[in-house]
Order: C-alpha cells, then sequence, then structure tokens
C-alpha cells in the first residue's frame, strides 16, 4: 500500500527521476564507444566527464527560484530540456567538445533532478509519507532498461548515433507525465520572526553523505563497463551488464528502503547500507571474471540504493517547510561535487595503477558515510 500511494502522489517527479535515468543509463552503457568516438585517454575522458558537474552546480543554484517561478510547469520544462541533451554527445569530435556537451547534459540533469527532489520534499511533508525511495527507484529502474536497450543495440552494431535520439522520444514522453494538474501549491512560506540564516550544519552532513554517494554511483556507472571489457576482458556490448546490475539492485534497494524507511528509519539505512556497498566494491576490484564484476557491481548498487533519497528525507525534517528547498539545493551543490571528484579521480587512479585500485578506493568512500550517519543521527536524523 505505501508503494502503490507513493506511485500515485509523486507521479510528477517519479516521471522526471525516470527521465534522468533513461539519459545516464544509455550514456553509462555507451561509454565505451563514446570514449573511442572522440579519442580519448582515461585521465583526458575523466576530466571532459567531471565537466558535467560545472552546468549541475549552476542549475542547482538556479532551481530554488527558477522551479517556484514556473511552478507546476517547472518540472514539464526540465524535462523538455532534457530530452535534447541526448543529442549533445554526438556533437563532440574530441576531449574538449565532448566536455562542453557535458556542461550542457550537466545543466540539463540537475535542473530536473533537483526540481523533483524539492518537488517530493513539499509532498512529503504534506502527505506525512516517505516518498523519496521510491520516486528514486523509478530512477535505477529506467537507468538499468534504458542500458538495457542500449548494451543489446551495441551487441547488434548500432552506435550511439542511432540509439540516443530513440531514448531522446522516451524522455520526451516522460516531460509529458510531470505536469500536476490538480492540487498543485509550493512550499509554505517562513513563518513571522523566523531565523532567515541557512542552517549549515544538517545541510553540511548530508551534503557529506551525498558527495560520498555520488562519488561511489557516478565512479561505477561511468567506468564499470570499461573495467569488464578491458580489465576482465569481457566482449564488446558485455559492459554494459555492469551498468544494468547496477541500476536493477538500486531500484529493488529502494523499493525495499520504501517499507524498510517507514519501519525502521531512514539513518539505520544508510549505515547499513554502506557496509553492503563496500562489499560491493571489493567485489568489483578483486573479480577475476566479469560474472563476478557484475554482481559485484549489483552489490555496490544495493549498498548506495538508498543513500541519497534517505539522506534527502533526513535533510527536509531537520530543516523547516520554507527552508527545504534552499537546504536541499545546497546541499545537492556540495554533494555534487563527487561528479568533479569521482571521474577525474577514477581515471587518473585507472591510468596510473589500473581500476582495480581504483574501485578500492570506491570502497573506503563508502565507508566513510558510516560515521557521517552516526553524526547526523545524534542531530535527530
Amino acid at each position: 500500500m505505501a508503494i502503490l500511494r507513493a506511485a500515485v502522489l509523486a507521479q510528477a517527479p517519479n516521471a522526471g527521476l525516470a527521465a534522468v535515468g533513461v539519459l545516464w543509463g544509455a550514456f553509462a552503457a555507451l561509454v565505451p564507444d563514446i570514449k573511442a568516438r572522440i579519442a580519448a585517454p582515461d585521465a583526458a575522458f575523466g576530466l571532459a566527464m567531471m565537466m558535467s558537474a560545472i552546468g549541475g552546480i549552476a542549475a542547482m543554484a538556479l532551481a530554488p527560484r527558477l522551479m517556484a517561478r514556473l511552478g507546476r510547469f517547472g518540472l514539464p520544462v526540465a524535462g523538455v530540456l532534457l530530452s535534447v541533451a541526448f543529442f549533445y554527445p554526438l556533437l563532440a569530435r574530441d576531449a574538449l567538445g565532448f566536455g562542453l556537451a557535458m556542461v550542457a547534459i550537466g545543466a540539463s540533469v540537475s535542473l530536473l533532478d533537483i526540481g523533483a527532489n524539492m518537488r517530493l520534499s513539499v509532498l512529503e511533508d504534506r502527505h506525512g509519507l516517505h516518498l523519496m525511495n521510491f520516486s528514486h527507484a523509478m530512477f535505477s529502474f529506467a537507468f538499468a532498461a534504458s542500458a538495457l536497450v542500449a548494451s543489446l543495440a551495441r551487441q547488434a552494431g548500432h552506435g550511439p548515433a542511432d540509439v540516443l535520439p530513440v531514448l531522446s522520444l522516451v524522455a520526451l514522453v516522460l516531460a509529458a507525465a510531470m505536469r500536476e494538474r490538480r492540487g498543485w501549491s509550493g512550499a509554505a512560506p517562513a513563518p513571522d520572526g523566523a531565523d532567515r540564516r541557512t542552517p549549515w550544519g544538517p545541510i553540511l552532513l548530508c551534503a557529506c553523505i551525498l558527495l560520498a554517494a555520488f562519488v561511489s554511483e557516478n565512479a561505477t556507472e561511468t567506468w564499470s563497463s570499461l573495467h569488464i571489457e578491458r580489465t576482465l576482458g569481457g566482449p564488446a556490448g558485455n559492459g554494459g551488464f555492469g551498468p544494468v546490475a547496477f541500476g536493477l539492485t538500486m531500484g529493488l534497494g529502494r523499493l525495499g528502503g520504501q517499507v524498510a524507511a517507514e519501519r525502521f528509519g531512514e539513518a539505520g539505512l544508510v549505515l547499513w547500507s554502506a557496509v553492503i556497498g563496500v562489499i560491493g566494491a571489493v567485489v568489483i576490484a578483486a573479480a577475476p571474471v566479469p560474472a563476478v564484476a557484475v554482481l559485484g557491481v549489483g552489490l555496490l548498487g544495493l549498498g548506495v540504493a538508498v543513500t541519497v533519497p534517505s539522506a534527502n528525507s533526513i535533510l527536509g525534517r531537520l530543516v523547516r517547510p520554507d527552508q527545504r528547498a534552499h537546504a536541499i539545493s545546497r546541499a545537492w551543490m556540495i554533494g555534487f561535487t563527487g561528479f568533479f571528484i569521482g571521474p577525474t579521480a577514477m581515471g587518473a587512479i585507472a591510468q596510473t595503477a589500473g581500476l582495480r585500485t581504483a574501485f578500492l578506493t570506491v570502497a573506503l568512500i563508502m565507508a566513510a558515510i558510516v560515521p557521517l550517519v552516526v553524526a547526523l543521527n545524534r542531530r535527530g536524523g
């Protein structure tokens, strides 16, 4: 029943996060082809990938005001912009052009992503329900489905120029489902005499959790397919099954988290999920064959599944309703620097020490979530 209500009450942000998943899933599976297309070494490719954070952080800074001004049209407009972003990688011919494309992709993705999360926080407060994990599960399942489609298309001989325009149409259909036609209203205004200062304490703790999760998630989405095909000798197209396993287990973990959060609390979920994520990263690093690496990717996906949505819910409870949009956007701005750190660091480590060492680094990053959750829980998370 909790899952059904979450599906109905949060239809618009569900569709928004699903559209984001469609883009990133296809991109993750197509990384080997995109990288070969621009003929970039690991470090240069990682540097170009991090450029998405520039556009992403700019969009996050503008999102609270822009979404408030657009009202019920905010998510649909962001959805249309995202559908255009599927074409940006096709315009790049070298690492520089790819970096510029990633700036535009980062802005489009982040506007819709943060807009959906801000809307979810409002809906959680209004209905007294936990909605974040279900909505983020829609991202994960869309990610897995899109990665699977792109992987099968690669095996059939189709490249990014064939796959991305088709999936852009899927994102456009999802944009049509992002408008809330009835009962829309924004966040509650600040009460008279309320403290207007930014609540940096809970923001920074949640931001650090988001940072660790984004580094681990982005590193796995981007580099797992290369690890499976290059390090472990998997045939072309099989690398995409790493992102498929990642998205699928994240989706299942978030559906389970939707129910478990109401019984056990978000903080406990995040802590134990981080432990599973550490195990998954170690399995990827030590994998002798592609099948074991895919298993490790699945475990890591299960580990990071509830981290971001549960951290959002915790932050939403620790600040006033009128502060939520600003608090979430600022936490995401800090956490999103993981998209600077993740691709660049993974590329540098991969080029100098190999992808096995890179995934051991991911294990250490996931382990850092544990003390952060303990500190946040002391604040009442």
